[in-house]
């Protein structure tokens, strides 16, 4: 279904009963009723904003607002929450982690919290190892570090499986953070626990190194990892500048989108070529990157090209390519072959040039979170622990126009966020660049 093809209804919050407890009545609480942040389930946000005269604004379309209720539905000595780091690390996942707990436990007052070890895997029900509990010494530093003290890992665990476990050991809240897949889990989950008539508080933080979830405007971790790939741009050009016909090749992560390769050479401004899988390009043929790279290297004398992996993955030849246990075929490593193709080209044409490829893809996502990301990260935490208390579930905490908000996990994962051929984004970056709008022949 077209994003655009939404129903109102799609935009309504799954509640797991009436909420008959005073968050007044906590003395955590207290100065968020004080400070008069409690907000009010009515509060919507648009799901657009732009409109004209012909095509007015559809108010039916919108989010319900995040933030704390004043009614909630779990009293805090009955909640049971349990928390659980899903898929590839990214900078952020500890910032999450200790907000939530410090969330729960100062201005909720709940005492059992837990930390399902290395993703799905500790859900299952009889885990290789069993949920920590979590405290203010295990957390209280955490934020400091890269990674996520919980663990990861993907793979499938029966949402019916993971259900019985959380039902045996009394976890009545449940925060999934995680990408894509782990929020479509999250749903699962969800729904095993309705069908089993539990009442089981489900909510997502989204997570993802490429920035391409939906209705996030950007995901924790982003900033960071795009800070860390400027950093080898800056490097890269260095290289390429220091060398006659000097190339400099970068790397970076982007399976679906190009988000990653597109601000960073936004913050560099020193990459001429953009690669992303959102664009398609060719090597060969006169208007293919090969010809315009010479074009560029005559003309400067140095190139400096930032490539997304999930970029030009029909160019590989599939002989190239390797297949996953199911038998899809597995994306190749672009940069090696790009490498290796430019070199090849150039020799060729008896032209000598110094190439130079860094890979930091798996690095920029392990560093710690930078300042704006743990701000961000923490941010959105504490609006899951606002939504999971007042007892909303199905629900991934989203941001959109500057507001935080319940998304449901269903529109969340209809497709995943791309840069925009025709958006603002993509011509920013061929501004900056100054690459050709089209290099396919």
């Amino acid at each position: 279904m077209n994003s655009d093809e939404l129903r109102p209804e799609d935009f309504h919050i799954t509640h797991l009963g009436k909420r008959a407890v005073d968050a007044r009545s906590l003395s955590g609480a207290r100065d968020l009723a004080a400070g008069g942040f409690f907000v009010k389930d009515d509060l919507r946000i648009p799901y657009k904003v732009e409109f004209t005269a012909d095509t007015p604004l559809d108010l039916a379309k919108s989010f319900e607002k995040a933030g704390a209720r004043r009614s909630i539905y779990f009293k805090p000595g009955e909640a049971r929450a349990g928390i659980v780091t899903c898929g590839g690390i990214s900078p952020g996942l500890n910032d999450v982690i200790r907000a939530l707990f410090m969330e729960l436990s100062y201005v909720y007052g709940v005492e059992e919290i837990y930390g399902f070890r290395y993703g799905l895997r500790g859900l299952a029900p009889n885990p290789e190892t069993p949920p920590i509990k979590l405290t203010h010494e295990l957390v209280e530093d955490i934020h400091s570090r890269g990674g996520s003290i919980l663990g990861t890992s993907r793979g499938h665990i029966p949402p019916d499986d993971i259900v019985a476990n959380l039902k045996a050991r009394g976890f009545n809240i449940l925060f999934l953070i995680g990408g894509d897949g782990t929020q479509r889990a999250a749903h699962n989950i969800w729904e095993a626990a309705a069908r089993q008539g539990l009442k089981i508080a489900v909510v997502g933080v989204p997570k993802t190194i490429d920035n391409d979830i939906n209705y996030v405007y950007k995901t924790f971790g982003f900033d960071s990892a795009v800070s860390f790939a400027k950093t080898a741009l800056d490097a890269a050009h260095v290289e390429a500048t220091g060398h006659p016909n000097g190339i400099g090749l970068v790397k970076v992560m982007g399976r679906d989108s190009g988000f990653i390769a597109a601000f960073a050479s936004l913050a560099a401004v020193n990459v001429n070529f953009a690669l992303v899988p959102e664009i398609d390009f060719d090597l060969d043929g006169d208007n293919g990157l090969l010809r315009h790279l010479e074009r560029r290297l005559a003309r400067r004398n140095h190139a400096v090209i930032v490539v997304a992996e999930g970029a030009g993955q029909a160019l590989i030849p599939e002989e190239e390519r390797e297949r996953d246990a199911s038998g899809n075929v597995k994306h190749a490593d672009i940069g090696v072959f790009l490498k290796n193709r430019i070199n090849a080209y150039f020799k060729r044409k008896r032209i000598d040039v110094n190439l130079k490829y860094f890979d930091p893809s798996y690095m920029l996502r392990s560093v710690p979170a930078n300042s704006y990301d743990s701000i961000y990260a923490s941010a959105l935490a504490r609006f899951a622990v606002h939504a999971a208390m007042a007892g909303k579930t199905d629900l991934m905490i989203g941001r959109r126009y500057n507001q935080y908000i319940h998304v449901p996990i269903p529109i969340a994962v209809r497709k995943r966020k791309k840069i925009d051929p025709k958006g603002e984004i993509w011509l920013s970056t061929l501004q900056a660049t100054g690459q050709p709008g089209s290099m396919v022949n």
